[in-house]
């Protein structure tokens, strides 16, 4: 076992770890299902207890078959894990949420999860086609309001096949449609945070109303295949690599941590089982306030995760400032 120890953070259900495995992109290389699985495998034999992955990265059945394997082995039981997967926008349709969380179940291979959020506020054409386009190839909607989905999520808890539920890229006034109604709020919102777009507004807004804030693609996801060639790299900083020759520590730890000390839970995604051991090891070591301001100063509220296939829904929720 290794040395990473993981901390936790209050949620409905159980404690939610501050560090988790993230997915996201490894569905989009060959043989991803034995990546997916080994990655999983490895993390939970380096101390993770915390999954995240989602219906429409296609790896549900991966995840949950390493999942399974460390539960066989008596590495854990399926109480010491954390697993969170996430509604996709063909599903929004009240009368279809349950069977969507049913199946993710089935792949993942467990009676529940421990938390289930909604992935985006908008929706697509109901169906099982995950980006469903008409003739001209643009994505064709539906008008489910997410409110009536987010009211459909509550039965899921009552149901005992989540034990919380919240929401993913919501903005500001979306947020508050569904407190209005909600009678289970959201526990969690997972947004992008990373350091050239801190979302601060975002993040104190969630953490006055009770919600814990999970930072997707914390290190900005330089791997990321839209990426285009002028967009700045956090592992070409000076400043981090300053702090991290200082603390003896990466880089990829240095802004973990700066994660961490803001409140932040991280879930970052590698198939390395190097860089998987080192994503843990984070509780080690402090950032003076100085060294935060320096991170923090290299914010430009530059958003890399537009979803710009979905700019025209009445839904979308990059219109506002946040």
């Amino acid at each position: 076992m290794s040395s990473g120890v993981t901390q936790t953070v209050p949620m409905p259900g159980k404690p939610y770890p501050t560090v988790g495995l993230g997915t996201f992109t490894i569905f989009e290389k060959t043989g991803y299902g034995d990546e997916v699985c080994n990655a999983v495998k490895v993390a939970i034999s380096e101390g993770y207890r915390h999954v995240d992955c989602a219906y429409v990265y296609g790896n549900e059945k991966a995840v949950g078959d390493g999942i399974k394997a460390k539960i066989d082995d008596g590495t854990i039981t399926r109480n010491d894990i954390y697993i969170t997967t996430k509604l996709w926008d063909t599903h929004h349709n009240p009368d279809h949420v349950e069977g969507a969380l049913k199946k993710s179940l089935r792949d993942l291979q467990t009676d529940y999860v421990d938390l289930y959020l909604v992935h985006w506020p908008f929706a697509f054409k109901d169906g099982d086609d995950l980006f469903p386009k008409d003739t001209d190839g643009n994505v064709v909607f539906a008008d489910h309001d997410y409110v009536d989905t987010w009211k459909a999520m509550e039965k899921l808890v009552g149901a005992g096949l989540t034990k919380a539920i919240g929401i993913s890229n919501f903005n500001k006034k979306q947020i508050e449609r569904v407190l209005e109604v909600a009678t289970v709020k959201p526990t969690n919102i997972q947004i992008e945070i990373h350091p050239y777009f801190l979302n601060e507004k975002l993040v104190a807004f969630c953490k006055q109303n009770g919600m814990t804030v999970t930072a997707y693609a914390p290190l900005a996801n330089p791997s990321r295949t839209w990426k285009s060639a002028d967009e700045p790299i956090v592992f070409d900083e000076q400043v981090l690599k300053d702090i991290a020759s200082k603390k003896g520590k990466s880089i990829a730890q240095v802004v973990l941590r700066f994660h961490l000390q803001r409140g932040i839970v991280v879930i970052p995604k590698s198939i390395t089982p190097a860089r998987i051991k080192e994503n843990l090891q984070l509780y080690d070591f402090d950032l003076s306030e100085s060294e935060m301001q320096l991170i923090a100063g290299l914010n430009r509220d530059l958003r890399f995760y537009q979803e710009g296939i979905a700019s025209s829904h009445k839904y979308y929720a990059f219109h506002d400032e946040y």
